[in-house]
């Protein structure tokens, strides 16, 4: 062989190992040891409760703004949008705003973004429960910030989800400055983990007796707040909420609200960070539904913790439905904070108006958990690459696999199932079908609905619960290739957010097994 061939071939070897160790990195597992398998059965008499509820800012940081010339909010130097060097070192340091596309930097806070926290202990188990504003947080990042909780504060669990804002920072990668950088600032990263733990620092630290008000709506009035654009129709309606008090004074010291709905009424040209719609929600049923002049009815004080639902399908307030006014005849159809109000007021007085008839009050309860870790197939060719390239940054146990996690934990009368993603309500409520159209001949596999096999009359879904995977499908509703589903012109949203066609079934029979171990 001559030796220029061999100096080439020499040279693209070390390429391939290259690019072979650099793949190799990034697809690592970061917590190769980690494994939840917890079941925590109930005390054989209830416990008297205690509960404490906490709040800290995660909002990022905006060090420069930019002017988008021709408004297509995508910074783009070619189009002629420039930057503004707010802090003077000579370059552009945007935030990069999640949800919808790239190239979107923030140019502002319309309001903060927030991790809340609520930690419950019946005496014998400690639960904390924490919400942030962001439009996904990945599993890897979940063991992080458990990892950073020290054990003297005897918390047997923690759940972190999502509420899926798509106006706030990115914090998966996918919506950076291009399709090949990430859009997660490693120094805001770290910061939210930081604040999430403070947050829990004090729930736990203003832990009262509690007594816990069980109350929901289910008129359906919700519904018209929300447009499924993927058939089936299947809706997964109700305003369900836990509100809490100080068992002594009855002053209240925390709400859940849990609702399903995308935050994201803001839409794709909104360049401000914003939790969208959950915000308006907290601030109704903390500072009452008011307008300039109007108070149509009163706060309940405290802090509010607003958690999403079943989302996937894509349950949303897509801009061509009308949001009701709470105060006027006004329709907001167009994308726009009075939307987002509109929307927060109507759910706050579904919430409000719940909680001054509940239907259940507890002082004493026990806890019982149940969780486990879960290894996923990746078999979604655009998203191993993305995690190859480095750009989501979460590995696993194998080249194509991921760890998620699946939970359920039961206070008193009610239960709350954690699900890793955006699960589609027909798994939870019924109504899987199996159109024409579809890619695999099969009958409906996530049958019976998940809903009428979880205890308790009370039923929360935590929708992004410690991960998001995407969306979870039914298997007789996947739809990658022609003809479309139900034989529509047009293809479905949804499998190429997902990790593959088997996640559905997987997901299903995980949380039927969780649920009947719960029971036990």
């Amino acid at each position: 062989m001559k030796k220029w061939l061999l100096r080439i071939l020499v040279v693209f070897l070390l390429f391939v190992a290259g690019v072979a160790i650099w793949v190799l990195r990034n697809r690592r597992d970061r917590h190769p040891d980690y494994q939840v398998d917890l079941h925590i059965k109930p005390g054989q008499q209830p416990g008297r409760l205690t509960v404490g509820f906490g709040l800290q800012t995660i909002t990022p940081t905006i060090s420069d703004t930019w002017n988008d010339v021709n408004k297509d909010a995508r910074y783009r130097e070619e189009d002629g949008d420039t930057y503004n060097d707010l802090n003077n070192n000579g370059k552009f340091d945007p935030v990069w705003i999640a949800g919808f596309h790239n190239r979107k930097p923030a140019n502002g806070i319309h309001d903060e973004v927030w991790a809340r926290a609520m930690v419950i202990d019946d005496g014998n188990t400690r639960l904390a429960f924490v919400v942030l504003d962001a439009i996904g947080f990945m599993h890897d990042d979940v063991v992080d910030i458990r990892e950073l909780i020290p054990e003297e504060w005897g918390i047997d669990y923690t759940m972190i989800a999502s509420t899926h804002t798509h106006e706030s920072n990115d914090l998966i990668g996918i919506w950076g400055p291009d399709e090949f950088h990430s859009g997660v600032d490693p120094q805001e990263m770290e910061r939210l983990k930081q604040q999430t733990v403070k947050a829990i620092a004090q729930a736990i630290e203003s832990s009262r007796p509690a007594k816990l008000l069980f109350a929901q709506d289910i008129s359906g009035t919700d519904e018209a707040l929300v447009k499924d654009t993927r058939k089936p129709i299947v809706k997964a309606p109700g305003v369900f909420v836990m509100h809490v008090v100080d068992a002594e004074t009855d002053a209240t010291l925390g709400t859940l609200v849990n609702w399903a709905n995308h935050p994201e009424v803001l839409w794709s040209k909104n360049l401000l960070i914003s939790s969208d719609f959950p915000h308006y929600i907290r601030e109704a049923v903390e500072k009452g539904v008011v307008s300039d002049t109007t108070r149509l009815k009163a706060g309940l004080g405290g802090t509010t913790i607003y958690f999403n639902g079943a989302i996937g399908g894509l349950m949303a307030p897509h801009p061509s439905i009308g949001i009701p006014d709470a105060f006027t005849d006004s329709l907001y159809f167009e994308p726009s904070y009075d939307k987002a109000k509109a929307i927060g007021d109507q759910i706050g007085l579904m919430a409000l108006g719940a909680v001054e008839n509940p239907d259940t009050v507890i002082e004493r309860a026990s806890i019982s958990i149940r969780a486990k870790t879960l290894t996923m197939e990746l078999d979604n060719p655009m998203l191993l690459l993305a995690s190859s390239i480095g750009l989501l940054n979460r590995g696993g146990p194998g080249i194509n696999t991921l760890r998620t996690e699946v939970a359920a934990f039961k206070v008193g009368p009610a239960t709350f199932l954690c699900i890793p993603g955006e699960i589609y309500p027909e798994i939870l409520h019924g109504g899987v079908e199996n159109p024409a159209g579809r890619d695999f001949d099969i009958e409906p596999i996530e049958v019976p609905a998940i809903q009428n096999q979880m205890p308790g009359k009370y039923r929360f879904y935590v929708g992004l619960a410690n991960d998001e995977i995407g969306y979870i499908i039914p298997k007789s509703e996947w739809d990658n290739e022609l003809p479309y589903l139900y034989l529509d012109e047009r293809d479905t949203y949804g499998e190429e957010n997902s990790l593959g066609p088997n996640t559905g079934p997987v997901i299903y029979q995980e949380l039927l097994n969780i649920l009947n171990e719960l029971k036990q």
